[in-house]
């Protein structure tokens, strides 16, 4: 007779954390947002309507980073060539690198159809610019903006420091001749003001980041809404956890930035240079975006004498997990201009989940910002659950030294919620989102 012996399950004694709950919850593998069906409703559908202007976003992105690139006057970087429609998206098709969504790999029909009709009816891409009938990009600008900005200050992956080297300044030098060999008048100018276009090309470097980044989450986005629909994603848990595989599977995309010009490609950050997805991209869009961005314009006094806003960028506390979510028309954050795209792709059950609710058609704007605001906080769950995978020890750990470091790093990473100065603790929406009344 063989005698099993069990392995003895080490415990920790409750946490007093002000988030205790939301603690335990993540220590048993779970998200910030409570497991319930509606929460689970909400953040699928969510990025679901996410996922289809993500699919524009990436591809524009691109788009200006390498074709775009210097131009001084860009009216037409919203206006996507075909080419760039039907491009391939490495996570989808069959000629995926690695298929995340089982979907095709060109451009969502959806975003097709909204393209040629809008909300109106079908008319040449001008007339629809002109009306402001079409996918705000300007969206996505403030977010690339944001991530430069506060590049140098977060500490995380080696791109930022990049555009700093003589390296870099060499290869921008190469693209930007390249790119004026033209054009006498902006060669002059270049020679009169290098910094100036080498910050532009900078710019350029994070649209192209970005962009890199977003061609990996909305195949993802889309495979989860398709899974959801299958009955075969059935918790929030199980959400955070696809996020968080998919996060590993793709952790080490290259990040780059080639600049076309005619047939010849430049390489200003070459794929040799070994910057990865998820340093370089994921993290410090995480911080960027969910975290820091900038206080709402009007809201705030930059005066330092105010001291209205923090000294530090590392304590800004502007992101979507603190804004208020108000139908302002903003690019940044409250994200009104995304809302308003994503209102175009809701999918049937959020939009007969929103009647219940709103006070009218325009109210479905701030409730499926509040969903999108859950929706992310399931995402900063999967990034913290990441993180603790990668650098700390398995949740189910024997050794209760082990665990109490497990908890120490899921605390300082609420304790981001819980700082009283400037406003931070009553900002944060943490505590909202537990609540299933919060709309």
């Amino acid at each position: 007779m063989v005698q099993i012996s069990e392995q003895k399950t080490a415990k920790l004694p409750p946490s007093n954390h002000e988030f205790a709950e939301v603690i335990h919850r993540l220590e048993a593998g779970g998200s910030m947002l409570p497991d319930t069906p509606e929460n689970l409703m909400q953040i699928i559908g969510l990025y679901k309507a996410y996922a289809v202007p993500m699919d524009f976003y990436w591809r524009d992105l691109l788009y200006i980073a390498e074709r775009e690139f210097l131009n001084p006057f860009p009216f037409f970087k919203y206006f996507l060539p075909q080419d760039y429609l039907q491009r391939h998206n490495h996570y989808a098709g069959d000629d995926a690198e690695l298929r995340v969504w089982r979907g095709e790999a060109t451009a969502h029909p959806e975003l097709l159809a909204f393209i040629e009709k809008g909300e109106t009816v079908k008319m040449p891409k001008l007339l629809h610019h002109l009306f402001h009938d079409r996918i705000n990009m300007e969206f996505a600008e403030a977010c690339m903006r944001a991530m430069l900005w506060h590049g140098k200050d977060m500490g995380l992956g080696k791109f930022d420091d990049y555009l700093d080297t003589e390296e870099y300044r060499e290869n921008a030098d190469r693209a930007i001749k390249a790119y004026f060999k033209s054009n006498p008048v902006m060669q002059a100018l270049y020679k009169l003001f290098p910094d100036m276009f080498l910050e532009q090309c900078r710019q350029a470097s994070y649209y192209s980041n970005l962009g890199l980044f977003w061609e990996v989450m909305a195949p993802v986005f889309f495979e989860m809404s398709d899974l959801y629909d299958e009955g075969k994603l059935t918790s929030v848990p199980q959400a955070m956890d696809f996020l968080v595989n998919g996060i590993f599977a793709v952790a080490s995309r290259p990040i780059y930035h080639h600049v076309y010009v005619g047939d010849e490609c430049y390489e200003v950050i070459p794929k040799s240079k070994g910057f990865v997805w998820l340093y370089e991209a994921a993290l410090p869009y995480v911080e960027a975006v969910f975290y820091r961005t900038a206080p709402f314009r009007g809201t705030k006094s930059y005066n330092a004498q105010a001291k209205q806003i923090p000294s530090e960028q590392k304590d800004f506390h502007y992101g979507i997990l603190y804004a208020d979510v108000f139908p302002v028309a903003t690019a940044g954050i409250p994200p009104t201009l995304l809302m308003q795209d994503m209102l175009h792709f809701l999918p049937q059950y959020l939009v007969d989940y929103y009647q219940q609710y709103c006070r009218g058609e325009d109210d479905m704007l701030i409730q499926l910002g509040i969903s999108f605001q859950r929706s992310m906080y399931n995402v900063t769950s999967a990034v913290i659950q990441a993180l603790r995978t990668a650098t700390l020890y398995p949740l189910d750990d024997t050794n209760s030294e082990h665990l109490q470091a497990n908890r120490d790093f899921f605390e300082t990473q609420l304790n981001r919620f819980t700082r009283s100065d400037y406003g931070m603790r009553n900002a944060a929406k943490l505590r909202d989102i537990q609540r299933q009344d919060y709309r």
